[in-house]
C-alpha cells in the first residue's frame, strides 16, 4: 500500500510511502517519513488528512481514516522540537536564580550601601516562598509530571523563559530594594498571607500528583479526574483544572503578604493566561467524555 505525503498548505508533494498495510498507524507513517527526510523527526511532524485539516492522533489507522492505495496525507513541519522537561527545567531554575541574585546580593543591584541596610521579615519571608515554589517546580518536573507530549518547538523556550525569568527581575527588585515598604497590616497581614501560600501549594502539589496517577507510564492515555482521600483535591468537584485554581491563589497570597504590586502583575498575567488554558482543557474534557460532569466550572468555582 502506497502514500502520497503532500506538503500542508500548499500541496506541494514531500515524499511517496510504500510498505504500508489498512492496520498501519499515523506513528508508523512518521517514522517512514523520517527515513526517508532525516531532518522531519517524528516530533516534528504533524500529520493531517486534509490541506487544511487538523492534527491526527499518533494511534490511528489508515484504515480508520479511510485511505485505500494511493491516497494522500498531508505534513506540517512543526519546526525544530525541545523536551517538554528540559523547557520547564529552563524556565523554573532561572526565576529561582534571579529572584535569589537580588535577594543574596543586594550590593550589585542597588549599590553597596543596601548590602548593610536591614531587610524586613517579610522580604525574608518572600524569598523563601518564592524558593519554595520554584524549587517544588523543579522536583515536580522531574519527579511528578507526565507530559502528553514529549517535545514543543524550540522557540517556546525563548517565550518562557522570557516571561518567567523577566518577571523574577521586576518582582524581585522592588521586594528586595532598601526602599521596601512592609506590609500596612503587620503581622496579621504577613502571616495570614503566608498560611494562605502554603495551603495553596500543598493543594497545587495534591492535584499534581493525583494527575499523575490518571495516566499509567509511558502513555497518553486521558480520564476524568475526580476526588482522591486526599481533601485538597476535592476540588476536582467544582472545576476542571484546580492545579491552576490554586496557583492562582497561591500568587494571590503572595501578593497580599508582600504588599507588592509588581507581584500582583504578575499574577494577573498569570491568571489570565491560566484562565485561557483551563477554558480550553475544560472544552476538551467535555468533548472527549459524554459523562463529563456538567456542573464543573474551568478554573474559579461557579463563576469561570
Amino acid at each position: 500500500m502506497e502514500i502520497q505525503v503532500l506538503r500542508a498548505g500548499t500541496g506541494k508533494p514531500v515524499t511517496k510511502l510504500s510498505g504500508l498495510n489498512k492496520s498501519s498507524t499515523i506513528s508508523e507513517v512518521k517514522k517512514k517519513i523520517y527515513t526517508q527526510k532525516g531532518k522531519l523527526y517524528p516530533e516534528r511532524q504533524s500529520i493531517r488528512s486534509s490541506i487544511k485539516g487538523k492534527n491526527i492522533k499518533d494511534d490511528e489507522t489508515l484504515d480508520h481514516l479511510g485511505l485505500d492505495n494511493g491516497g494522500e496525507l498531508y505534513l506540517k513541519d512543526l519546526g525544530p522540537q525541545i523536551s517538554w522537561t528540559l523547557v520547564f527545567l529552563s524556565e523554573y531554575a532561572g526565576p529561582l536564580f534571579v529572584y535569589l541574585l537580588f535577594y543574596m546580593r543586594p550590593a550589585i543591584i542597588y549599590g553597596t550601601q543596601a548590602a548593610y541596610k536591614p531587610m524586613h521579615q517579610a522580604v525574608h519571608i518572600a524569598a523563601a516562598c518564592w524558593t519554595f515554589h520554584y524549587a517544588k517546580r523543579l522536583f515536580e518536573t522531574v519527579f511528578i509530571h507526565r507530559f502528553s507530549h514529549a517535545t514543543m518547538p524550540i522557540m517556546n523556550l525563548f517565550i518562557n523563559c522570557s516571561y518567567y525569568w523577566g518577571f523574577a527581575a521586576f518582582v524581585s527588585y522592588y521586594i528586595n530594594h532598601p526602599l521596601y515598604t512592609p506590609p500596612m497590616y503587620g503581622d496579621i497581614q504577613l502571616y495570614g498571607g503566608l498560611a494562605l501560600f502554603l495551603m495553596n501549594e500543598v493543594g497545587n502539589f495534591s492535584i499534581h500528583y493525583a494527575l499523575r496517577n490518571l495516566r499509567p507510564p509511558g502513555t497518553k492515555e486521558r480520564r476524568i479526574p475526580h476526588p482522591t482521600a486526599n481533601p485538597m483535591t476535592l476540588a476536582f468537584a467544582f472545576v476542571s483544572c484546580p492545579n491552576y485554581m490554586y496557583e492562582v491563589g497561591a500568587w494571590l497570597s503572595f501578593t497580599i503578604m508582600s504588599q507588592c504590586l509588581p507581584a500582583g502583575l504578575f499574577t494577573l498575567a498569570g491568571f489570565y493566561q491560566m484562565t485561557m488554558w483551563a477554558l480550553g482543557k475544560h472544552r476538551n474534557y467535555k468533548k472527549e467524555f459524554s459523562s463529563y460532569p456538567r456542573s464543573r466550572k474551568s478554573i474559579i468555582p461557579f463563576v469561570i
